[in-house]
């Protein structure tokens, strides 16, 4: 049976930090709850970015309900800091708003491309319906009124959805972070 702590009880196995530090595991180490002893890399890549002392005393300053959520972080940004010792966290995260703002680039084409389409559906059942009033018109008024009204509608229907999204290829790979 396993304690809270993730040691077997009576046998006392110490935890990831004190086997990697090689020293003896307290009944009430620090670490023990949050490194067990069956996640050693957890703990060495904590201690690699942060070191032992500075966990130690971060994990002392914190109220206990915070130390699974601090450590937690911690591990995260030390994986992170491992993968990519310059930038961290900070490296993925940029790498991630790179992606969104090219995909909200290719969202609002798409969109615009679906406007496109929808209005150019739009112009020709507009352009039916006023072939088709045509037809009620007197013989005088055909010869110049359709012509007219239709060659009117049809340019600025035109005009209007000729007109493409303009997309600023230049700023598209830079991020909101910016150091």
């Amino acid at each position: 049976m396993k304690g809270e702590s993730g040691r077997k009880q009576g046998a006392m196995s110490p935890c990831a930090a004190c086997k990697l530090l090689r020293r003896r595991c307290a009944q009430d180490c620090v670490f023990a709850p949050y490194f067990p002893a069956d996640e050693p890399q957890k703990f060495a890549s904590v201690h690699k970015v942060f070191g032992a002392s500075n966990v130690n005393k971060m994990l002392q300053e914190l109220p206990e309900h915070q130390r699974s959520d601090a450590v937690s972080s911690m591990v995260y940004e030390a994986n992170a800091r491992v993968r990519d010792p310059v930038y961290g966290c900070v490296g993925a995260i940029s790498s991630l708003q790179q992606q969104i703002d090219a995909l909200q680039t290719q969202l609002a084409i798409a969109q615009a491309e679906v406007v496109h389409m929808r209005m150019g559906q739009f112009s020709t059942s507009s352009t039916t319906s006023n072939a088709a009033t045509t037809t009620t018109c007197s013989p005088d008024q055909k010869s110049t009124a359709p012509n007219h009204s239709h060659h009117h509608n049809h340019q600025t229907t035109k005009s209007f959805f000729t007109m493409d999204m303009v997309v600023d290829q230049a700023n598209m790979g830079e991020s909101l972070w910016s150091c």
